[in-house]
C-alpha cells in the first residue's frame, strides 16, 4: 500500500473527501517526524511507538573495492508494534 492507496482507504472508512483524509495523512506524518527530529518518543496505545534510535559507529566495507571504511555513528527513528497491532498481524485465518 503506498500513500494515494491510504488516503483512498481513509477516505472511504471514514466518509471524509481524499483531500481531507490527505490533509490528516500528511498531519499525521509531518507531527510524528517533528516530535522524532526533537527527540521525543511518540506513543499510540493498541498501534505502537515511534521512538529515536541510536546507532553505533561501525567498520563496514566498500563492496567495490573490499578496503575497510569507518561508518559513523547517527540516530535513527525505531518503531515498535503494540500488542494489539502484533496480535492483528499474526492472528492465524
Amino acid at each position: 500500500m503506498n500513500k494515494q492507496d491510504l488516503v483512498s482507504a481513509m477516505s472511504k472508512k471514514s466518509g471524509l473527501p481524499k483531500k481531507v483524509s490527505e490533509f490528516a495523512i500528511n498531519s499525521f506524518v509531518e507531527s510524528i517526524s517533528d516530535a522524532l527530529a526533537k527527540g521525543e518518543s511518540v506513543q499510540l496505545i493498541g498501534f505502537g511507538t515511534f521512538k529515536v534510535g541510536k546507532r553505533n559507529a561501525r567498520k563496514g566495507r566498500n563492496p567495490q573495492t573490499g578496503k575497510e571504511i569507518k561508518i559513523a555513528a547517527k540516530k535513527v527513528a525505531q518503531f515498535k508494534a503494540g500488542k494489539a497491532l502484533s496480535e492483528k498481524v499474526n492472528k492465524k485465518k
